[in-house]
């Protein structure tokens, strides 16, 4: 072997003499034995064969380069040279895989070498490659999870598809197989698969159409690996969210409902039936939508039925295949898990409300109840089983299902379905039915304790379970013995003492009496202990390899681990416990009661919440609309202001110039007119006067305010506050200037309105008198024209006064922004005060928690030095450490200096 190695070595550049090499090294390795008969002794030889290939494959993989020199000599194109190479790197897989998984993993790019693999034009290299990778990926994530981001499943999937699907030949097989290794177990290649969109290239695999020929031995097998396939994906160990990711994936592509067309078509075989079957119960398991598209298929009859109901006809058939049957069993239970939608309707079809008077359509519920009390143990079981799933977790069908009435015989009154259930107990039928119809009493007693009061108020039942427990019988009859105990317990546990013979402390006296407490916890444990309970209990899918193994089901077992601990306590338990776990019970159910009022209230203020804040924004948007039209109303009055302003003052020119026109024709001088334009004007005169006074006392009130808010800590803003000050006493002088005018000008209009109450009494005089000399008239009219003059300097004056006003105010606003700006900077200017100063404490910290290390660190060197001294080290590397030392106190020396500038 060192020689052929060393071959492959030294001459990669001759491809003939490495093709015998690496196919002579495969011949050694390998134990595949062709053309000859299989017998006792060429087994044992092919065990020897065996061990001797496992021991070549040791030495070959023991340097690890020969693993790596082989994935080299792999990226060869020469079909003389890959071929055999993958075929020894197969073989040595098969031999010691976890090794030399190992090897190509820690090997650069070895993984991607071999994915080259599935590229090769060549078909053998690539059919041979799918299987190289078949052996790679077995048992190992980390290697599936490369090949499937090395774009395993694009490419696998095209070669399906180029092969032909379900109808191509074992290559198919191989890469679906492959498919299989990459899927299985590993939540992250799921979620990429799914993430890819590759569940939608799935379909086209089931498109087999209604034929009766061209069902191969190749394509029923690639067909249930096809299914498999999508198992594995929505498996029910899968985590909840992945699986639910699948399921509803597979409905919106229309997946579900290509298999759904499987499992009602005709001339399907057997075994793809039972698997399409067991697909469709997992693709529609805990999904409401998958499991409300499954109740609506019908089955293509005439008339036309439900596929809940034909696939129940199947399970009820003793002639069917008992595969066949455990498939549709778990497809029923499939459909009711988590539906309590399917439950509700499984459980009406049983009522008397909802039964076909003239029996032309049979429904589920008595398909269910036929197969409850037939013959056959196995459809008593079924039944049982898939009715007890109609009420897991349901108390309302529980309460439903003690309406339900049998007619047992003519003439005789109709029994209720739990009495009959009882009847058939106690007539001492077949094992597996009585395991059968105990399952589905203590699922549907469980949690109910109407239904247990319904038990209780037949006098016949407790005896019985009484004597079915007390009994000493054989090892076969334990497993009834532990169920009837379970049930007695149930009948305990969940009564609500509402029958006076049977309450709670008279059935526990009853079983210390007749039973005894440790007999009955015995007797309970039977359950638990039995060598099928633990199968059950690992999967959902009811999978037994015949039907006398059909014993437990799955979501029973979850019930008897939930119930066995506490039945065993409550036996155990005192009248006062009890009394005190009701209390217990009573005020749980009144904080729950008042927990769920609250609730409710939350939901209901939320809902008004939604309603005010819907209102609010309503609101708000008329409020925006109602401003906008505001806005465009005031503009508008302004338009009309301006306007009528405009006209004002051109009829005051017009007067005026009509009335210097007629003053020389006017007898007397004055119009009346004149006298009533002066009075308006000595009315504005005084309402300016009064707005100016307002005006003055607002900007006086304003100045006390900024005086007031002219306090701060900071020197910046002692400054601005001292320029404020002056600022102020400058605008204070001011005001007391324009104060002294207007006071001054309110004199002279005072004046002026006693002159003009004398003109107003002279001109009255004057109508009456006869007509005065013309150096009368003169006079008057010198008069008026000295009153006109002042009266338009003073209005000239005002305007003048106005417009140092609106200047002052200017100064003030902008005096009032300053202070704002400079109070946001002193807060600012605060806040990084405040920061420096917590960088500072925490760069303080940091230095002396360097220093405690520092300190430690220096220990640490003396006590290493001892040491070395103690072991007889040289002195140089001694001085070799102090010069480390020092240097490390350089360090932080300079670390001190940064820090003390920081600060």
């Amino acid at each position: 072997m060192e020689h052929l190695i060393h071959v492959l070595q030294t001459d990669r550049s001759d491809s003939e003499i490495i093709g015998y090499a690496l196919d002579t090294l495969f011949n050694i390795i390998s134990n595949d034995e062709e053309d000859e008969v299989v017998n006792i002794t060429e087994e044992n030889s092919t065990r020897q064969s065996e061990d001797l290939g496992s021991q070549f494959t040791e030495i070959f993989i023991k340097q690890q380069e020969n693993v790596t020199l082989l994935l080299s000599l792999l990226e060869d194109f020469d079909f003389h040279v890959r071929w055999p190479g993958v075929k020894l790197l197969t073989s040595l897989l098969k031999h010691l895989g976890p090794q030399v998984q190992q090897i190509i993993l820690v090997s650069p790019m070895g993984v991607s070498r071999l994915m080259d693999l599935l590229a090769d034009s060549r078909e053998v290299i690539r059919n041979d490659g799918v299987l190289l990778l078949q052996a790679l990926t077995r048992s190992n994530g980390a290697i599936q999870k490369i090949v499937a981001f090395e774009n395993a499943f694009e490419r696998l999937l095209d070669i399906i598809t180029e092969e032909g699907n379900s109808d191509g030949g074992i290559v198919v097989e191989d890469c679906l197989i492959l498919l299989q290794n990459l899927l299985k177990n590993n939540n992250s290649n799921q979620n990429f698969f799914k993430e890819g969109s590759y569940i939608q290239r799935m379909k086209p695999w089931f498109e087999v159409g209604d034929e009766n020929s061209g069902w191969s031995a190749q394509k029923v097998t690639n067909l249930h690996l096809m299914l498999q396939l999508i198992r594995v994906l929505v498996s029910p160990t899968n985590p909840p969210g992945a699986t639910s990711s699948c399921q509803k994936a597979m409905f919106q592509c229309g997946l579900l409902q290509q298999l759904c067309t499987i499992l009602m078509a005709t001339g399907i075989p057997a075994d793809i039936l039972t698997e399409t079957i067991n697909t469709v119960s997992e693709v529609i398991r805990g999904c409401q939508v998958n499991q409300d598209y499954f109740a609506s298929v019908n089955a293509p009859s005439n008339p036309p039925r439900p596929a809940i109901v034909v696939l129940l006809m199947s399970m009820v058939n003793e002639r069917q295949p008992f595969v066949l049957r455990c498939a549709v069993l778990y497809c029923f239970q499939c459909f009711l898990y988590k539906n309590q939608k399917g439950q509700g309707e499984i459980v009406s079809t049983l009522l008397p409300s909802t039964i076909d008077a003239t029996g032309n359509s049979v429904s589920a519920g008595q398909l269910l109840c036929g197969g409850l009390f037939s013959t056959d143990s196995l459809s008593n079981w079924c039944a049982a089983v898939a009715l007890a799933h109609a009420l897991q977790e349901n108390a309302t069908q529980k309460e439903q299902l003690l309406r339900v009435q049998l007619a047992t015989s003519i003439g005789n009154p109709p029994v209720s379905l739990l009495q009959q259930c009882t009847n058939i107990l106690s007539q001492g039928s077949k094992i597996q039915t009585r395991v059968g119809l105990l399952m589905l009493l203590c699922t549907w007693l469980s949690n109910c304790p109407i239904a247990v009061t319904h038990f209780l108020h037949n006098s016949a039942n407790v005896p019985f379970l009484t004597g079915q427990i007390a009994e000493n019988l054989g090892e076969e009859e334990q497993l009834v013995q532990g169920l009837c105990a379970l049930l007695l317990g149930i009948t305990i546990y969940f009564n609500d003492n509402s029958l006076e013979n049977y309450m709670k402390e008279k059935l526990k006296q009853l079983i210390e009496k007749r039973i005894g407490k440790e007999n009955f916890i015995e007797k309970l444990g039977f359950i638990s202990k039995h060598e099928l309970y633990s199968r059950a209990s690992q999967k959902p899918q009811p999978n037994f390899p015949s039907p006398e193994y059909m014993i437990f089901d799955h979501e029973f077992t979850k019930l008897v681990k939930e119930l066995e601990g506490v039945i065993t306590k409550a036996i155990y338990k005192s009248s006062e416990e009890d009394k005190k776990e009701e209390e217990e019970k009573k005020t749980l159910e009144q904080h729950d009661s008042i927990v769920g009022h609250y609730k409710n209230m939350i939901r209901e203020q939320d809902l008004q919440l939604e309603e005010l804040k819907q209102q609010i924004s309503t609101l708000k948007c008329q409020n925006e609309q109602l401003q906008t039209a505001v806005t465009q109303q005031v503009s508008q009055i302004q338009q009309h202001k301006d306007q009528y302003n405009l006209l004002k003052v051109q009829l005051g020119k017009d007067n005026q110039h009509q009335g210097s026109h007629n003053d020389g024709a006017q007898m007397n001088g004055i119009q009346p007119e004149e006298i009533g334009r002066l009075r308006e004007e000595i009315e504005e005169l005084k309402s300016n006067q009064e707005l100016l006074r307002s005006q003055l006392a607002e900007k006086d009130s304003l100045i006390e305010k900024l005086k007031s808010s002219q306090t701060s800590p900071d020197t910046n803003e002692a400054t601005a506050s001292a320029r404020d000050s002056e600022n102020i006493a400058e605008l204070k002088q001011e005001l007391a200037t324009l104060k002294s005018q207007l006071n001054s000008k309110s004199v002279e209009i005072t004046k002026l309105q006693t002159e003009k109450q004398e003109l107003l009494h002279k001109t009255e005089a004057f109508a009456q008198s006869v007509p005065v000399s013309g150096e009368s008239e003169a006079a008057i009219a010198a008069k008026t024209t000295d009153v006109e003059g002042r009266l338009s300097a003073l209005l000239q004056e005002t305007k003048e006064l106005k417009n140092e006003i609106k200047a002052l105010s200017e100064e003030r606003a902008s005096i009032k922004e300053q202070l704002d700006s400079s109070n946001s900077t002193i807060v600012i200017l605060q806040n990084e005060k405040n920061q420096l100063e917590v960088n500072i404490k925490d760069s303080k910290k940091e230095q002396d928690d360097l220093l405690v290390l520092l300190a430690d660190q220096d220990q640490k060197i003396l006590s290493l030095k001892d040491k070395l001294k103690g072991l007889g080290h040289p002195e140089e590397e001694e001085d070799e450490l102090e010069s480390i030392d020092q240097d490390d106190e350089d360090d932080e020396d300079e670390d001190d200096d940064k820090s003390q500038g920081d600060n």
